[in-house]
């Protein structure tokens, strides 16, 4: 992939155009940066959960203060719920006292929370999206780095600090250091069994896990416009993957499409007055970027990460690089180490890797589409293969696991040998019962391959949902497009 120079013409009228970021900064800029500094930015959206938020509102009541605007917060409970036996009380103890901490936390500032006895509950960066109450335009902040997933809608949304929570909380205000607009141009016609994950899992082996730092990773192209709302949530979730704070996506008829009637969109002349302003939310003719590149959609195949982070991926029918051919010191010695943690050779290749367990689920993967997409590989062809300890899937929310059992998807992954779960991040990350144990390997929807992300000596492996669903079947790590195209046939 390579960077391309700025493009330097000019809008209509002879004046240059703005890229999406500099219009959402400017939309949101209290006082600007100066000399180098930071610029002071107003939040329109916080979304909370049990995990970072606890010091927060301790900070908050040290302090004798009040949440300066309570309607613009919206909690839930995600990261360390438990995904089954919900009628029982939570069986970690700092787990159940996070959780119960936020509801009184919830309960005492006046803020709206979907608690685990609240059909709507779920995980945080499906949740705000889902009930319209992320929307262009829109700042929207969260305790977690994950929060680029709502730049699909063109919003300016970026993770944040426990302490900036607290900021955020007390004064709707927070101070954050400009970045440059990056643009990614997608172009081409995805082949059978490639979806956005590999996109970008693409993409990420290419620039690498800094390789957009200080940027607004901006995607945009033919192919990115004929994505589902869906599936820009899960390029611009791994943005961040990608060393970017903040990724987008231009509003366009899908994306209005998508926010008519949610519960928290605007309704009736409201929402024409918003729509009109919405559809001014691209970057304009001429716009100048930072940086530019392509990635041609038509070449990339499903992909597979061999190492400990997400930039360590090859196609699936490639093989796990070798150190030894690295010219860079740097970059080979944490290849031998990440080899040496995933107890895998150089040379081999990704169709022998064999996973243990199987994860469908995380703020990167756990939306109906998803679902969907890993059920049309599992249909008629037959269960999981014995060699698969365990296979999971947790939908996102409590909205999307009732859209799923409506459509019959339920049926489809337990007929198939999976375990059907309650709404949570679940496996994505060790602070919940669903862990993977020492040594063990796991085909993961998730984000993130890091040392022991989905448990202490677990070997993570970042696939697609249809990658995954095709894999669980084979046990070995298998192309969904050979079992699409054959008809579902054997793999």
């Amino acid at each position: 992939m390579a960077d391309a120079a700025a493009d330097a013409t000019q809008a209509p009228g002879g004046r240059a155009g703005r890229t999406l970021f500099e219009k959402l900064w400017q939309r949101h800029v209290v006082r600007p940066a100066e000399a180098g500094g930071p610029a002071l930015l107003y939040v329109d959206r916080h979304l909370v959960y049990e995990v970072t938020s606890p010091q927060a509102f301790d900070g908050l009541r040290s302090a004798r203060r009040r949440p300066w605007r309570r309607e613009t917060v919206l909690a839930t409970v995600d990261h360390n719920v438990p995904t089954t036996d919900r009628d029982r009380p939570i069986s970690d103890p700092l787990a159940r006292r996070q959780v119960e901490r936020l509801a009184r936390n919830c309960r005492d500032f006046g803020l709206a929370l979907f608690g685990l006895d609240d059909p709507r509950q779920g995980i945080v960066h499906v949740v705000g999206p889902e009930q319209g109450a992320t929307l262009p335009g829109m700042s929207v902040v969260a305790g977690d780095s994950h929060t680029s997933t709502h730049g699909a809608f063109a919003a300016l949304a970026f993770g944040i600090g426990t302490s900036e929570v607290e900021h955020v909380l007390a004064t709707q205000c927070l101070w954050l250091a400009p970045m440059a607009p990056m643009r990614v141009r997608i172009d081409g016609a995805l082949a059978p069994g490639v979806g956005a994950k590999d996109l970008v899992l693409a993409l990420i082996a290419r620039l690498g896990t800094a390789g957009a730092t200080g940027h607004a990773l901006e995607f945009a192209g033919s192919t990115v416009a004929a994505l589902s709302m869906e599936a820009r949530m899960t390029l611009c979730n791994m943005a961040i993957e990608a060393g970017a704070r903040v990724g987008l996506v231009g509003v366009d008829q899908r994306t209005i499409d998508y926010l008519a009637g949610r519960p928290f969109a605007p309704q009736g002349e409201l929402w024409e007055r918003a729509v009109a302003d919405w559809r001014t939310l691209v970057s304009d003719p001429g716009a100048r970027f930072a940086r530019e590149c392509h990635l041609d959609a038509a070449a990339v195949r499903p992909m597979v990460t061999w190492g400990t982070a997400p930039d360590m991926g090859v196609p699936i029918d490639g093989r796990v690089p070798d150190p030894a051919a690295e010219a860079d010191p740097v970059r080979a010695a944490a290849w031998r180490r990440a080899l040496d943690y995933m107890d895998l050779a150089p040379g081999t290749p990704i169709a022998a890797i064999r996973p243990d367990r199987v994860f469908i689920g995380s703020c990167t993967n756990a939306r109906i589409e998803d679902l969907r997409e890993a059920a049309a590989v599992l249909r008629g062809g037959g269960r999981i293969a014995a060699s698969i300890r365990e296979a999971l899937v947790v939908p996102g929310s409590g909205l999307v696991k009732a859209q799923a059992e409506a459509e019959g998807l339920d049926r489809v992954f337990v007929d198939a040998g999976f375990a059907w779960r309650q709404p949570g991040c679940s496996m994505c990350l060790g602070m919940n019962a669903d862990q993977l144990r020492p040594g063990e390997r796991c085909a993961s929807t998730s984000n993130r391959n890091f040392e022991g992300r989905q448990g202490a000596g677990g070997r993570t492996h970042l696939v697609s949902p249809a990658t995954a669903a095709a894999t669980a079947l084979a046990g070995h790590f298998t192309d969904p497009g050979r079992r699409l195209r054959a008809g579902r046939g054997q793999a």
